[in-house]
């Protein structure tokens, strides 16, 4: 059984499982930061530059549903401490990277232990902190942390790659996953669903599969929609996918539960977290490329640069986690995502020539308070009335959402830019500049857009009294981030 909720371990135990949420995360943006440092030095194309990002939230996003049923019939708390060493031992691989394909290598390993460590965090969460205040609170720094690791993972990486080398920026996980297995191994009780379980491995294959097909379509989309290969790979992961939902609505213990999805407010939040992981994960690394490569910015400044975003998330996670039990999660679910997206209009503006306090800093301070008033109710609305049996694969399907999100969000960010800034080929100087500006805000419109989409997303789905969306009923307390 979980620890209950009036365990005194339960709070060392929300430290554990936050650290392990914001180890997870920030890993999607830590490296963007050191990337131009490890093309240079590896000798890396743009196509596997890209690579390096979406490896890792592809196998994170893909293999999610399997590793949370892992934890849910295997033990949480066991397939937490595996997937830490193996997490460390994947940094450790690609800290040491010869080339890029054992650097793309290392950083989809690292996508596959995370697949195992996320979901079983979230579902140790979900049963340690079971109803009341409390629950509302692990939730809200829960959420919280999630939603600014990746701003973290920019600072953080900006200042091992100016001050250590860019191969700190995975290297540093061992001190992490040290923490991690030592409070674990303390504070963590073992749990797993009852009964006897079994694999649902079509459903796994097929949706490994699908997922991957789907991503590596939109990844070939920078050469153009329409080629054979772009829509092949995406028809076939739809396909794969299709097949994955007739597959779990006739197994009887399915990688995926359909009535875990099928949830109107619950489906709802996985996609608004899907579109949110999207501007996380692929629009702050262009923002990352415009602060180096066209303001000029050192990779300490850069991480710098973006903190506000941080900053600005964890500000209003403490306003947002008052306001939650007073007028309930639907008015924030619509307004944050709008918020986002004017911060994302107001960041397209950028140009070659142009001043960072003028034209981002806003744009980041905005997008933050916006993304703080989605972070703080989505996890709860994503696990609201899921049972005990079901926790992990819920967990690991609000995981999924934003990775998978990321590297779709990311590939299409790619192709947009690319359609944007069009041919290089003969351009120097500020033309150049110019050119890459001009990719990045077409980058950031279409971020934009896609916050919008999350907002009607909310309006439509995410409906119901604010005791039926809150049924915990107790008021959260304010969280202290820091």
């Amino acid at each position: 059984m979980s620890a209950p909720s009036s365990s005194p371990n339960r709070w060392w135990a929300l430290v554990v499982l936050s650290l392990t949420q914001l180890v997870v995360v920030l890993d999607g943006t830590i490296v963007n930061i050191a990337l131009p440092q490890a093309q240079i030095e590896l000798g890396l194309s743009d196509s596997e530059r890209q690579w390096v990002v979406t490896a890792y939230a592809l196998a994170f996003g893909a293999l999610l549903l399997l590793g949370g049923r892992i934890a849910d019939y295997w033990g949480r708390k066991r397939t937490f401490l595996v997937g830490m060493v193996g997490f460390g031992a994947a940094s450790v691989f690609g800290g040491l990277a010869q080339n890029g394909t054992e650097l793309i290598a290392a950083r989809g390993l690292q996508g596959l232990f995370a697949a195992m460590l996320a979901p079983a965090a979230l579902a140790l969460l979900t049963m340690t902190f079971t109803h009341g205040k409390d629950r509302n609170t692990a939730f809200a720094v829960f959420g919280t942390i999630a939603g600014a690791g990746a701003a973290v993972g920019l600072l953080l990486g900006g200042l091992l790659t100016e001050f250590a080398d860019w191969r700190w920026c995975l290297l540093v996980n061992v001190f992490f996953v040290i923490l991690g297995l030592v409070g674990g191994l303390l504070f963590l009780t073992e749990s797993k669903a009852d009964g006897n379980n079994r694999y649902d491995m079509w459903g796994a294959i097929t949706v490994i599969l699908g997922l991957g097909s789907l991503v590596y379509g939109f990844s070939l989309a920078e050469g153009g929609w329409g080629s054979l290969d772009t829509i092949g790979f995406i028809a076939l992961g739809v396909v794969l996918l299709v097949l994955f939902v007739w597959i779990e609505s006739r197994v009887a213990q399915p990688l995926l539960p359909l009535k875990v999805v099928a949830n109107k407010v619950r489906g709802g939040a996985f996609l608004i977290q899907a579109v949110s992981g999207s501007v996380m994960i692929g629009a702050t690394l262009y923002l990352t490329f415009h602060l180096q490569i066209v303001l000029g910015m050192a990779p300490f400044q850069s991480g710098l640069a973006s903190l506000p975003l941080t900053l600005a998330i964890m500000v209003v996670a403490g306003i947002a986690t008052n306001l939650l039990p007073v007028i309930g999660p639907r008015p924030m679910m619509i307004g944050g995502p709008l918020l986002v997206a004017i911060g994302l209009v107001y960041l397209s503006q950028i140009t070659a020539d142009g001043n960072y306090f003028t034209q981002v800093l806003p744009g980041l301070v905005i997008m933050g308070f916006g993304m703080g008033f989605v972070f703080v109710p989505l996890q709860n609305l994503a696990l609201s009335g899921v049972a005990p049996h079901d926790a992990g694969a819920a967990s690991a399907t609000a995981n999924s959402a934003m990775q998978i999100g990321g590297s779709i969000g990311l590939s299409i960010f790619t192709a947009i830019y690319a359609a944007s800034a069009g041919s290089l080929e003969g351009l120097s100087g500020k033309p150049v500049l110019e050119a890459f500006a001009s990719g990045y805000s077409a980058v950031f419109l279409a971020a934009a857009v896609g916050m919008v989409l999350a907002s009607v997303i909310a309006i439509v789905l995410i409906r119901g009294t604010k005791s039926e969306l809150l049924p915990q009923g107790d008021a959260p307390v304010m969280v202290h981030a820091g």
